[in-house]
Order: structure tokens, then sequence, then C-alpha cells
């Protein structure tokens, strides 16, 4: 086949790929329409998604290192680190060598830390149940346990 004919596929909507039924464009699009309804609820914190994600994770553990938080908030080791370096400048979270490994830094969140978290998760609550506002509520819990077999979790 030519680059022009397969060009000409690529782009034909009847080819058989649509994008409106592209599982990648329409979680892209809830994903902005849920930052979207987080942003308006939480930005008095001055958190993103990826710093919220984080910081309730290490309030819900108490203590853990960079790279396991990183590993369970679904973030690569170069973005964690940013996400972690904002933290800690906030200081909502503290870190300590680990005593068994002084080379292992150990990750906990300050008060403050624990503070936001919960103002902030009862924001992102708010946000989830705007998004999910046009499912019932069986809809909801189907549809949750769906996106987490989508998403391995």
């Amino acid at each position: 086949m030519s680059s022009q004919v397969a060009h000409i596929i690529a782009i034909r909507p009847d080819a058989g790929y649509r994008l409106d039924e592209s599982v990648g464009h329409l979680l892209r699009r809830a994903h902005q329409r849920h930052v979207a309804q987080f942003q308006i609820r939480a930005s008095e914190h001055g958190l993103t998604p990826p710093q919220f994600a984080a910081l309730l994770r290490l309030v819900e553990l108490g203590n853990v290192t960079q790279n396991r938080l990183g590993r369970l908030v679904a973030m690569d080791p170069a973005t964690i680190q940013g996400v972690v370096r904002r933290l800690l400048a906030r200081d909502l979270v503290v870190a300590t060598r680990d005593p068994m490994d002084r080379r292992t830094v150990v990750l906990s969140p300050t008060e403050t830390g624990r503070l936001v978290a919960d103002v902030a998760s009862r924001r992102a609550q708010s946000a989830n149940e705007s998004v999910l506002a046009c499912l019932t509520e069986d809809e909801r819990i189907k549809f949750l346990a769906m996106l987490r077999r989508v998403a391995g979790a």
C-alpha cells in the first residue's frame, strides 16, 4: 500500500477507527472534566491532582520511601521527584534518612500536610460527585469497578 493511500485511510472517519469511540480519547476527556472540577474546588490549596494523590497516599501510609510512593500513585521517578520537591517546599511533607539505610529517604506528612489532605480530599470527593452526577448510583458502582479493571488497579 502506498503511503498516500495509507494516509487517506488513516484520516477517513469511515475507515474503522472512530475518535468518539476511542478509549484513550474518552478517558482523556473524562480526565479533563475531573481535573477542571478538582481545580474549581481545591485550587485554594494550590495542589495539582498529582500532588494531591501523593499527599493523600502519604497520609494514608504515614511513612514511605519516595520510590515506593511513586509506584503507589503510578508516577515515574522523575515525576514523583518533582511532586515531592514541591510538597517539601510547602512544608506538607518532611524527608528523613532511614536509620537502617542512610541512602534511603523516608517521607512523612507534616501536621499541615494532614490538614491540607483532609480538606482537599473532601473537595476531591465533591469533584468526583460532580463528574459522576450524570450516572445513577448503580451505574457509578459499575463504572468505577470497570474503570479499576481497565486501569489494572
